[in-house]
């Protein structure tokens, strides 16, 4: 338990630190933090699957930190300027753009994420989808002023259509979870650089909504879909709960989930990007149809 406490506490620490940081450096060494304090939560159960994605997602995690930290001192280096939010030379920020999208998991770096969320337990899922990608969304949005608009929306519709598509097929709840998280990372891209406290909002919402279910399936003890089919017998609310929420997840319009969705497409529109909005909306019918099939 203490062992646990302790890598807990860091993990807050490192997301607290990066947060609230005008520094590059500082900023770098919450990242660090946040990834050495995840590893062993990781793998905990010491299943070889475990220990290979922890392994796996210590190698991603290190490369983007070390990008992370070349792209601030290539600013530095041009700019003398270690300030987050002072990220003017253009390929310092495409540098950072493709360490973030690293962290976050965001297509064409997508690959490690549902590798690493099945072979970790729930809990600590649900901390690799939320808590872990709140540090890299503070620096983006930090950032975001300088960012390329035309890189970040053909990042994100790559993750939509992606994190839709190859969750299709799966039967594995976590696995589905993770694609789920691809999906709704390109939402939060695509509108980061017009309306940045929009990604922020998206965040919070999926942060929440997503706790929801992890929580739901944990309690549930559900690892795969056949499972969830005779769950709806031992816990009939819960059961109910978890069908509100996943539809709320794919953004249906009566529901939570529906209202950043809503808000971006508007900004969009009103930025003039309505082809970008029609085509992540229809490429978001592929991740309903992937919580319909939970």
């Amino acid at each position: 338990p203490q062992a646990k406490l302790i890598f807990i506490i860091s993990l807050f620490l490192g997301t607290t630190i990066t947060i609230s940081s005008n520094h590059w450096v500082m900023a770098w060494t919450g990242l660090e933090i946040n990834t050495l304090a995840i590893l062993p939560l990781i793998s905990k159960s010491h299943h070889p699957r475990a220990v290979e994605a922890a392994t796996k997602y210590f190698l991603v995690q290190a490369t983007a930190s070390t990008l992370v930290l070349f792209s601030s001192m290539t600013n530095a280096w041009y700019t003398g300027q270690w300030d987050i939010t002072q990220l003017t030379h253009s390929t310092s920020s495409l540098i950072l753009t493709a360490a973030i999208s690293m962290k976050l998991g965001l297509a064409p770096f997508h690959f490690w994420i549902p590798e690493v969320l099945q072979g970790s337990p729930l809990t600590t899922g649900l901390l690799l989808s939320t808590v872990m990608k709140f540090p890299p969304i503070t620096l983006l949005f930090m950032t975001s002023q300088s960012l390329n608009p035309s890189l970040l929306t053909v990042l994100a519709i790559l993750s939509v259509a992606m994190g839709g598509w190859m969750g299709l097929n799966q039967t594995q709840t976590r696995k589905i979870m993770a694609f789920s998280s691809i999906a709704h990372l390109g939402w939060m891209t695509i509108i980061l650089v017009y309306y940045p406290k929009l990604t922020l909002l998206n965040f919070y919402l999926y942060a929440m909504m997503t706790a929801a279910v992890f929580l739901t399936l944990n309690s549930m003890k559900v690892l795969k879909l056949s499972t969830l089919m005779t769950a709806w017998t031992k816990a009939p609310s819960l059961s109910t709960i978890l069908l509100l929420t996943l539809l709320s997840l794919a953004g249906l319009p009566p529901l939570t989930g529906f209202l950043p969705k809503w808000l971006i497409i508007q900004e969009l529109t009103k930025q003039d990007m309505a082809p970008a909005a029609m085509i992540i909306s229809l490429l978001s019918l592929l991740g309903l149809f992937l919580y319909l099939s939970l």
